[in-house]
């Protein structure tokens, strides 16, 4: 039951900003890692950054380095990505997925569209 629910995608642009939230169902304690993902449609998916149980956060693209920051709330229930100065190739389905007991659990996705 862990679920987790991405939103706070929309259209901005290029320079703008956005916060995405993943919000799910379970306790700190339980969840191994947890991912904010990207898709362009018709393309593969691109790992973009994680922040484990202990609070360790990787970037995995360079393209954001800089630009894109992963944390947490108080309650443990709920990770945002903070984007900012957005760049039109950051146009994607923006998705979080949460790993426990090493099995993970997606979301269905929230559309980021940056203009020109």
């Amino acid at each position: 039951q862990v679920q987790p629910v991405e939103s706070g995608g929309g259209l901005v642009q290029a320079g703008g900003s956005l916060r995405l939230s993943c919000a799910f169902s379970a306790r700190r304690e339980t969840i191994d890692v947890t991912a904010w993902h990207r898709q362009v449609p018709g393309k593969e998916r691109d790992l973009v950054a994680t922040i484990t149980r202990a609070g360790v956060i990787t970037y995995h693209l360079d393209s954001i380095k800089g630009r894109f920051t992963v944390f947490r709330n108080t309650t443990d229930n709920t990770v945002f990505l903070q984007m900012n100065n957005l760049k039109i190739e950051d146009t994607a389905v923006y998705y979080c997925s949460v790993s426990k007991s090493g099995l993970p659990y997606w979301g269905r996705g929230t559309q980021v569209t940056v203009s020109a």
